[in-house]
Parts: structure tokens; C-alpha cells; sequence
């Protein structure tokens, strides 16, 4: 029910700021040289499109194609939207999988070395680093990583997915994946800051509690008392940070995305707003709508795997 209600008003806002948009969809399909096509041609385009209908009744249309499970066709790709969103969103997942998997991990780690040396100087340099980080615009930090290793260094390439002149067969996963490790870098650096400094905080927290004081009594101490006592209870608030960054992680994606042209779902979603492109912009929306929804129902999950004492009326 939450799923439903969350898309249907996603559906309803979505559609009313776009229909708003200055953005003529009809110009930006025809050109800037209107002298080529008619006034005939570009009503019937409009008819085609069904733009000469109401606001209303172009959402009520809208949303029984929905229902029915077409998305309708892309005015720039002509082609399905279902079919952009599932063959841009493979490239995209990749890139978002390797950022969020080296995210969560560096985040973890630098959280717990943290935590477990509090006043340190290892202590101050994490957090300093994460300062720097949290305040660092994820753009100007792919800009910046695209100059040296692209431009300077030469190690990897300036952009695309793929490497330009090969057909799709002759592609390996190799080369999708040099070609996606700069922009999942830059995704993963941006996104260590929050996991590490929310994982310091916890641990520090857990090590003031009574039953750490006596784990110390009885002779525990650095690896060995994390282990037993404190892991469990700091894995809770990094997986829920970890997965409700869903959000968050698309949004960067949409970014790096543009500046290395990657050709992913962010870029797509860039082209059909600046296009005018109702239908691909919508369907895109609500993909990444459904994609956030299933990372905190995850993360749901696995808080009641890690622990069990979290159910309905117990906590």
C-alpha cells in the first residue's frame, strides 16, 4: 500500500510539473528552423502526441497506459520507453554497483578505525577527510579525477561506456568496466563520507555501554571485543544509511553520468527533461521512485536479520 500510494502521487506531481515545463516538446522535436515544417505537419504531431488534450485528460490517459504496462514511446529515441529504461539502466547499475559496494565498504572500515582510536590523529584525519568529502560537489570531484587520470596520466579513457569503433558483440565485460571505473570512483569517494562518520559515532556510543566495560573486565580488547560486541550492533544504523543512500547514489549518478558521457540512465534522464520528453521523463521517474522503495524495504530486511529482537511490538 505504501508502494502504490507513493507512486500514484509520484505519478500526479511528476506529470503536473512537467506539463508546466517551459520546454515545448513539439519545438524541441521539429528544431529550431520551424520553416520546415508546416503548420499542418506540426498540428498533427500534436495530435499524434495527444498534447491537444486537456491536462487532465492527458494524465488520465497517461495513467491507464500505466496500468495496461506501457510507459509509451520516447519523442527523441522513438522507441518503447520500457526498452531505454532497461537497456540504459544495465550500464547504469554497473557503474552504481561497483560505487556502492566500495562506498559501503571504505565507509565501514574508516568508521570502525575511527571509532575504535576517538581523539587519535588516525581519528582526526578520517574525520577531516570526511569533512572534506561531505562538502566537495560530486561534479567538480569527477572533473577533477577526469583531468588527472584521463588527460594527464592517460590510464583511463575520457569518457563513453565503451571503447569507440567496437560493435556491441566485440565488447567485453572488461572493457565496460574500465570504462565505468572512473565515474563509479567518483560516486564511491562522494558517498564514503556519511557511512563513515555515522559508523564512528555508533561505535563510539556502543564502547560507553556497560556490557563493553565488562567484556574489557573479563580481559577482551581491540579486534577480538568489536568482534563479539560491538559489530553487531554498528552494522544496524550503516545498513540502513547504506541502503537508504539509493536515492542519493542515483542522483550522483545522473552527474557523473554527464561528465564523463556515460551513457546511462542519468544521462537519458537529462536528455528527455532538456528534449521535452514527457513520456521517457515519467517512466524514468518512476523507475527510480520503485528503485529507492526496494532499497529501504532491504534494508528493512536486514535489520531484522541482524537482529532478530527488532519485530512488530517488540522494539
Amino acid at each position: 500500500m505504501r508502494l502504490i500510494s507513493l507512486l500514484i502521487a509520484i505519478c500526479i506531481l511528476s506529470f503536473l510539473l512537467v506539463s508546466y515545463s517551459p520546454i515545448d516538446p513539439v519545438q524541441t522535436y521539429i528544431g529550431a528552423d520551424l520553416t520546415r515544417v508546416g503548420p499542418e505537419q506540426t498540428e498533427n504531431i500534436v495530435e499524434y502526441w495527444g498534447l491537444n488534450e486537456s491536462k487532465t485528460k492527458q494524465l488520465l490517459n497517461w495513467g491507464k497506459a500505466i496500468l495496461e504496462g506501457n510507459l509509451g514511446t520516447s519523442y527523441i529515441y522513438r522507441s518503447s520507453v520500457a526498452d531505454i529504461i532497461a537497456e540504459r539502466f544495465l550500464s547504469s547499475i554497473l557503474l552504481m554497483a561497483i560505487a556502492w559496494i566500495l562506498s559501503g565498504i571504505l565507509g565501514f572500515f574508516l568508521g570502525v578505525l575511527g571509532g575504535m582510536n576517538e581523539g587519535s590523529l588516525l581519528d582526526r584525519f578520517i574525520k577531516t577527510y570526511c569533512f572534506i568529502l561531505a562538502s566537495t560537489p560530486g561534479f567538480w570531484l569527477g572533473i577533477l579525477l577526469l583531468m588527472v587520470f584521463s588527460v594527464w596520466l592517460g590510464w583511463f579513457p575520457i569518457g563513453l561506456g565503451t571503447p569507440i569503433g567496437l560493435s556491441a558483440e566485440h565488447v567485453t565485460f572488461l572493457d565496460k568496466l574500465y570504462h565505468a571505473f572512473l565515474p563509479a570512483i567518483t560516486l564511491s569517494i562522494v558517498g564514503v563520507a556519511n557511512v563513515t562518520l555515522h559508523t564512528r559515532e555508533k561505535l563510539i556510543e556502543v564502547l560507553e555501554t556497560e556490557y563493553i566495560r565488562f567484556g574489557r573486565a573479563k580481559g577482551e580488547s581491540g579486534c577480538t571485543l568489536l568482534w563479539r560486541h560491538g559489530l553487531r550492533n554498528i552494522s544496524l544504523p550503516a545498513i540502513s544509511l547504506h541502503f537508504a543512500s539509493f536515492a542519493e547514489l542515483f542522483g550522483g549518478a545522473v552527474l557523473a553520468e554527464q561528465v564523463f558521457s556515460y551513457p546511462g540512465l542519468g544521462q537519458t534522464i537529462v536528455q528527455a527533461g532538456l528534449g521535452g520528453d514527457v513520456p521517457l521523463l515519467l517512466g524514468i521517474v518512476l523507475f527510480s521512485a520503485l528503485f529507492v522503495f526496494i532499497g529501504n524495504i532491504i534494508a528493512e530486511i536486514l535489520y531484522r536479520i541482524v537482529d532478530p529482537r527488532i519485530r512488530e511490538g517488540e522494539v
